[in-house]
């Protein structure tokens, strides 16, 4: 056990467009934590860029709280969900594993033993951070479940869109597309095995259609692509904002089904088999694939991170899952 004070520095979203590192003082650890040392964790774009803007409502002020996040909405707030790290301390048969945890960016954490979960020795730690983005689209498939042989079309391809596309791909007989405005994100479709298409040339009558975009263009066009009675998944999350969605065209009298996709709970097709730690270690055992280095942006140090954040974090930037380094 570690018997005295210790000094860490973590991440905190301090104003709108800015953040700072501040230090974080770690109390000697009680029984039942262990101790991490984190290697790396990864930005997650799509959340952090809303929370670094201020922009969660307050109706979502407390369902949008990380398992370990410290401050408040809008600000300051400490936050992240994607650390991988080595214990330095704990129950002897943690010392020394390296871990996953839903934690955010901190040099070094105490956590409860039952919050880590062991990456196994195969899986590389720097694509092992993209776990927490793997279980949403696991878990976005599992709200879906397709059958085989099936026409499956993404909208959208960041790092969930680039996801839900390699699980898809993995169907038996399923035709996937990912969809996307940048033409770049061809390259990545294809290092994911699945086809490309820009949204004006999208396959049509599409059975099912995953949507992660977060614009309203990008809604029109998973409506507009859908077969009749075709289910439409929605994965983005606005924040704030309002988006219009395109109901007056053939959306009834094709019998379109739109559902929403969270991660907050187990899919209701797995939830009696799966526990929340089940399905982290599954998303942990996908990342296993060497074709997902095609998401990670070669990383910045963690002490740079006030600085590089605006650049990583504004619109078109072309990072995907921005690695952090620890060492």
């Amino acid at each position: 056990m570690s018997g005295q004070e210790e000094i860490a520095e973590a991440l905190w979203y301090v104003g709108p467009g800015r953040a700072e590192i501040r230090e974080e003082r770690l109390k000697p650890l009680t029984d039942g934590k262990v101790r991490v040392r984190a290697l790396y964790s990864a930005l997650s774009r799509g959340t952090e860029a809303l929370i670094a803007a201020g922009r969660v409502p307050v109706s979502e002020y407390q369902r949008m709280r990380g398992p370990f996040m410290a401050g408040n909405f809008p600000f300051p707030v400490k936050y992240g969900y994607q650390t991988v790290g080595r214990v330095e301390a704990g129950p002897d048969d943690l010392i020394g594993r390296n871990v996953f945890v839903l934690y955010p960016h901190q040099t070094r954490f105490d956590v409860p033993a039952d919050a880590v979960v062991p990456v196994p020795q195969e899986i590389p730690l720097s694509r092992a951070v993209m776990a927490a983005n793997m279980e949403t689209a696991l878990n976005a498939t599992w709200d879906a479940s397709p059958g085989p042989y099936g026409r499956i079309a993404v909208v959208g391809g960041g790092v969930v869109g680039a996801l839900v596309a390699f699980i898809c791909a993995r169907i038996d007989g399923a035709e996937v597309t990912l969809i996307d405005i940048d033409r770049s994100r061809e390259e990545l479709a294809a290092s994911l095995g699945v086809a490309f298409a820009t949204p004006d040339a999208a396959p049509t009558e599409c059975d099912y259609v995953f949507h992660t975009s977060a614009s309203a263009e990008g809604l029109t066009t998973a409506l507009n692509i859908a077969a009749e009675e075709a289910t439409i998944i929605e994965l983005s999350w606005y924040g704030s904002g309002i988006v219009a969605v395109p109901l007056g065209g053939a959306f009834h009298s094709r019998r379109l089904r739109l559902i929403s996709s969270q991660v907050g709970k187990v899919a209701p097709s797995h939830r009696a088999t799966y526990s929340y730690r089940e399905r982290l270690e599954a998303a942990i055992t996908l990342t296993a694939h060497p074709h997902l280095d095609a998401l990670l942006t070669p990383a910045v140090s963690f002490r740079e991170l006030p600085t590089a954040l605006p650049d990583i974090l504004k619109a078109r930037s072309g990072v995907l899952c921005q690695l952090i380094s620890y060492s």
